[in-house]
């Protein structure tokens, strides 16, 4: 299930990189800086304001693109990166030399690569998006036409699950929390059009979001046929609707402890739950059968559901439906439904001044939904085969500080540290790309020369990937199976298989710069590498054993001591005023937060390893290799953005804004203060028995 899913797979915006071999280093003659001085502002004092210090000058020259609501080192390295993968795409389409391939039956089909091809090149076909208009979806909204019971309403719901589901609740298959090496079955809440903080916060702010929400929807509905009067009206009812399931919802605060998340029921307690529906016949209807248990994730939730269902009209369903269906549908038809759907969800709601080319919104999406199989083509162009070993030999040396750490901890018993250095030990590391790829061979994607349209070859990627997992339910957990493509800019921490993984993407300048010193590297990509490693450890990955297991192996006095040190990191961010009144959520954006902390205290260790096997250079540009690192760690924090995404920032990720990151976890670590001299009075200082010391 996509929601639980995201809750589990702790991802950082994170970047590392290696993409030349030793050849190209011996031959480039110009050497690429691993620090700009023209970027920072040696105005100011690194001791009093950091993050100015290194970025002060790239601040004030830079603008924020049009058609992004945020921009800095990452949004730079995607941009570059989605450039390289339409170059390859292109190629390959006008080359046109896919290898067929034949399936279980003999038959031959398109190659994972052509698929890939079909799905960009039927989404660039506005020609005939525009000229079909709203006649994809005329066959669903008609099931909705149909409706006139809520018997009926539980069939669609039932019916629709393989295509994204209908409203209110859906199942799906993930590693069983408990027993992380089978597949489970969980039992979520529906989503909504907004994030749950939308329809509960009362400032003036989020409740003029809403109304404009509200007006983005009587728009739609208009779309679909309704007269003004109508669509008001209708849209009115959604937004209340959708108010009333959004408050019982579990906070975001509390989806971050997956304990709360876990709560097996057997059919029978989950038909007391809520008994509303016949769970028995949405279970068989979709395929479940004999089922042992399922994980709800949301008790609370569908106890206030089964009331709001008993009490609402039909024709109030019904409503709340075709909306689900025209907004779940937007962007896969016409151009000027995309174009409705941009304006509100990236200009009202975040900001953007510009849609952001067509081309680049296509790659998106076929990243987003068949990523593998275009990923066979960017890793065969771009990766060479030594940079795995070279970003494997940097991981190990993180790895190994961050055992160092472990071991040097005050607060830890030997008890616990021994279970954190298991689970440090048996963490798997992927790199670069999956050693096995996804299979393709069931998915149909027609090209547009065959007729496929982007809604008929979206509908077919949610049905594959619907009937792929539910055949996973009860069965052994594949974990060579990757989270995300080779061509994506990010890394993860996966909590249930313990594992971190870093696409092919992100192992490329300017995070890692193979002309640069190991310095810079370590205070790049280093400290993210450390940052995904420290996930483990956060306040939500702690809950999981070195299987992957939802197990406490802490002893009760140190993981008070541990929860006290998170707490006191909770306050350190909850007094940053990221916008106007609007102060960061030190709760919501702790495990990210440790990341970061744990991430450069990892690093740092792995750079003095470095150092003392290979050497101490001597300054470069005038700053020490433990200068360096600081400023490296500030630079891939360099961001600007919009006053609008700063506050949905603040209420949907659970990572705190760019500049914070910059220095921030900087104030917690001792060999900061070393580096640049920073003393009781500075801006930057923080009294020793104030810096937070987690790992």
């Amino acid at each position: 299930m996509i929601t639980l899913k995201k809750a589990l797979l702790f991802t950082a915006v994170a970047s590392l990189g290696i993409t030349a071999c030793k050849t190209e280093k011996a031959e480039t003659a110009e050497k690429i800086p691993g620090i700009v001085l023209e970027n920072m502002d040696t105005s100011v004092k690194p001791s009093d304001d950091f993050f100015r210090y290194v970025n002060g000058s790239w601040l004030d020259k830079t603008e924020i693109p049009a058609d992004r609501t945020r921009w800095g080192g990452f949004g730079e390295l995607r941009k570059q990166t989605d450039a390289d993968v339409l170059t390859i795409l292109n190629e390959a389409i006008e080359q046109g030399n896919f290898p067929k391939i034949k399936d279980t039956q003999g038959n031959e089909i398109d190659s994972d690569q052509q698929k890939a091809v079909n799905y960009y090149e039927s989404i660039m076909d506005t020609v005939a998006r525009n000229s079909q208009g709203l006649d994809p979806l005329k066959p669903y909204l008609a099931k909705i036409d149909e409706i006139k019971t809520k018997k009926d309403v539980e069939d669609y719901i039932t019916n629709m699950a393989p295509y994204g589901g209908g409203a209110f609740y859906g199942f799906g298959v993930f590693n069983d929390l408990k027993d992380s090496k089978i597949n489970a079955g969980y039992l979520g809440s529906g989503g909504l059009g907004l994030s749950r903080d939308y329809y509960v916060d009362e400032d003036e702010d989020t409740k003029g979001k809403l109304k404009k929400y509200e007006g983005f929807v009587a728009k739609m509905f208009q779309k679909l046929g309704d007269d003004e009067a109508t669509a008001t009206k209708n849209a009115a009812t959604v937004v209340a609707f959708e108010s009333s399931l959004a408050k019982p919802m579990m906070t975001k605060e509390d989806r971050r402890d997956t304990r709360k998340m876990y709560n097996p029921m057997s059919v029978e307690e989950l038909q007391t739950l809520a008994p509303a529906i016949n769970w028995d016949a949405h279970l068989k209807g979709i395929g479940v059968a004999n089922i042992d248990k399922v994980i709800v994730t949301d008790p609370n939730y569908f106890k206030a559901f089964n009331t709001i269902f008993t009490e609402r009209s039909v024709e109030d369903m019904k409503t709340l439906l075709r909306w689900n269906a025209i907004n779940g549908a937007a962007g896969l038809l016409s151009t000027d439904l995309e174009t409705a759907n941009w304006e509100f969800y990236s200009r009202d709601l975040r900001g953007a001044k510009a849609q952001r080319p067509r081309n680049e919104r296509a790659l998106a999406s076929v990243n987003g939904s068949i990523g593998e199989a275009l990923g066979k083509l960017y890793v065969d162009k771009k990766f060479p085969p030594e940079a795995k070993q070279k970003a494997k030999e940097m991981i190990d040396n993180v790895m190994l500080g961050f055992e160092k750490r472990i071991k040097g901890l005050s607060w830890m018993s030997d008890s616990t540290k021994q279970k954190a250095l298991e689970k440090l030990h048996r963490l798997t590391v992927k790199i670069a790309y999956p050693d096995k790829w996804k299979d393709y061979s069931a998915l149909q994607v027609k090209g547009v020369k065959q007729g496929g349209s982007y809604f008929e070859n979206a509908i077919n990627v949610s049905k594959w990937n619907y009937d792929k997992d539910m055949a996973k339910l009860g069965k052994p957990v594949d974990r060579t199976e990757w989270g995300m493509s080779p061509q994506t800019v990010n890394a993860y921490f996966n909590p249930v298989n313990n594992e971190i993984v870093f696409p092919a993407a992100i192992l490329q300048p300017p995070f890692y710069n193979y002309q640069a010193d190991e310095a810079v590297n370590y205070g790049g990509i280093g400290a993210v590498i450390g940052h995904e490693i420290s996930h483990c450890f956060d306040d939500s990955g702690a809950r999981f054993d070195a299987d992957g297991n939802l197990n406490n192996w802490w002893t009760d006095e140190d993981l008070e001591k541990f929860t006290a040190e998170g707490k006191a990191l909770i306050g350190q961010y909850d007094a940053l005023v990221a916008i106007d009144d609007v102060h960061v959520n030190g709760t919501f954006t702790l495990g990210e937060n440790i990341g970061d902390l744990g991430g450069v205290n990892a690093a740092y260790e792995g750079l003095q390893i470095f150092l003392d096997k290979n050497g101490r250079p001597g300054e470069i540009d005038g700053f020490s290799p433990e200068q360096r690192f600081f400023l490296s760690w500030g630079t891939i924090w360099r961001t600007k953005a919009r006053p609008e995404a700063i506050k949905n920032q603040i209420k949907t990720d659970p990572h705190s804004p760019g500049n914070f990151r910059a220095y921030v976890p900087l104030k917690n670590v001792d060999a900061f203060y070393k580096a640049f001299d920073i003393k009781e009075g500075d801006k930057m200082y923080l009294k020793p028995e104030d810096r937070v010391k987690i790992w």
